[in-house]
């Protein structure tokens, strides 16, 4: 079972609210989590973010992969260090025609 780390939708339409969880990569979006670690209110400025440090530590000590979002801002709490090497590029560029 492949876990991962990332972001589940609520609120209002054009009000955006984020539960960060821990869920099954097969599941939907907005599907059944495993568990909830935190939060993120990008509509409030500054940005709300309150993560559960320990339980974010203890899954990615069993190998959980969180998507890019969490990982910054997982990064931007101070909970992972970020990586010297640079993330791959999700897609290829396009070639100019001549």
């Amino acid at each position: 079972m492949a876990v991962k780390m990332r972001l589940t939708r609520m609120g209002d339409k054009k009000s955006p609210f984020y539960r960060i969880v821990v869920v099954d990569a097969r599941v939907a979006r907005d599907g059944k989590y495993i568990e909830k670690i935190g939060h993120y209110n990008p509509v409030s400025q500054p940005a709300e973010v309150v993560i559960d440090a320990e339980k974010a530590k203890a899954w990615l000590a069993k190998g959980v992969q969180p998507t890019e979002t969490v990982r910054a801002l997982l990064i931007n709490q101070g909970i992972i260090e970020k990586s010297d090497k640079p993330s791959p590029a999700k897609t290829n560029p396009k070639k100019k025609k001549d």
